[in-house]
């Protein structure tokens, strides 16, 4: 009778912690914000939640849409997001006024800068000093505004001579296009397709002086983590580093599927227009000599303290912070996973 009651119990114990133990492998719960509204250039973090890989990793990524590639900093170091995808540039501002709060960069995407000049090719503004007697058109507070004296400096060309006119954002294509303006400052994957959707040909009918081609060869957007999860949870990390990466190299080989996961998480928006704004960012933001040679997601040391140098410049910032304080690496996958074959389809 006591064996009995012993195998019963026991037979009891074991049913009982076949149904406990999933409850103990709790996934880990990530805010995740994006730098603006859904567009195609994020698809890599909805393929990732899609396919499962943030999953695999234990992790719940909740991803919201964003308030601009700036504000991504803010909203992590406000306490209501715990990753993001946003500009470095941004963190590099508020490393340098609060040390130690500002997130870290632990994952770059974007390996060239977004910060253009776009112009009519009838105004003629096809190099620096062009824009000498020209009006400019900007909104206050923007990296490319806000560089725009230091664009100047690098490439000797004399601010006195040219106009700059402030306006909202929305305004800037549709005064380039009635020629209110001579240029813009923008960002390129904004104003490309701003144009097109405005049913111009920006290829044909624009010249466009990226800023990094001009002496400003700053790093741009990526994968940020707050200073919470950087110390309090490193594997989470570890593993939203390791599973956007993995979709990232899919999404380079097969855009039509990204496009998917784009669409399941909005699909409000123009799915020709987004995939083409995808490949954008592939061809203009990503694929580069450097990237080639250290992989998607990692930077280089020394151009990162030059990137550092030139926004204390632009910005009038009183501390210099150091690349470690903006960047880390010590989460990346090997050299190996990251390597970028991009194939437009």
């Amino acid at each position: 009778m006591l064996k009995k009651l012993t195998a019963t119990i026991l037979a009891g114990l074991a049913v009982t912690s076949v149904f406990a133990a999933p409850a103990l492998a709790q996934e880990t719960t990530i805010k995740f914000t994006l730098g603006w509204k859904t567009q195609g250039s994020d698809a890599a973090f909805f393929v990732a939640r899609d396919k499962g890989y943030y999953k695999a990793e234990g992790l719940n990524v909740v991803i919201d849409q964003g308030e601009g590639s700036g504000a991504t900093v803010t909203r992590i170091m406000g306490g209501a997001y715990d990753a993001g995808f946003g500009d470095v540039n941004a963190i590099i501002q508020n490393a340098a006024a609060k040390p130690g709060e500002a997130p870290v960069m632990v994952y770059m995407i974007w390996n060239k800068p977004p910060f253009a000049i776009s112009s009519k090719k009838s105004v003629g503004i096809t190099k620096p000093q062009d824009l000498e007697g020209k009006t400019l058109g900007g909104a206050q507070g923007t990296p490319t505004t806000r560089l725009i004296e230091v664009f100047a400096r690098k490439n000797n060309v004399d601010m006195s001579k040219v106009k700059l006119t402030n306006m909202a954002p929305n305004l800037q294509e549709p005064m380039l296009i009635k020629g209110d303006i001579d240029g813009a400052l923008v960002f390129n994957i904004t104003s490309y397709f701003n144009l097109l959707l405005n049913r111009q040909d920006p290829e044909k009918d624009y010249n466009w002086l990226m800023f990094g081609d001009y002496g400003l060869d700053l790093y741009s957007n990526g994968l940020m983590v707050s200073q919470k999860l950087l110390k309090e949870n490193p594997k989470a990390v570890e593993g939203l580093v390791r599973a956007t990466n993995k979709a990232m190299m899919e999404t380079a080989k097969d855009q039509n599927m990204a496009m998917k996961s784009v669409m399941a998480f909005d699909n409000l928006v123009n799915e020709a227009v987004e995939k083409k704004r995808l490949q954008y960012s592939f061809t203009h933001l990503m694929v580069s000599p450097e990237l080639a040679e250290i992989g998607v997601g990692d930077t280089k040391d020394d151009r990162m303290a030059r990137a550092i140098g030139i926004i204390v410049e632009g910005y009038g910032l009183t501390r210099t912070p150091k690349p470690e304080e903006i960047f880390s690496r010590q989460f990346l996958p090997a050299k190996s996973e990251r390597a970028l074959v991009y194939t437009a389809n």
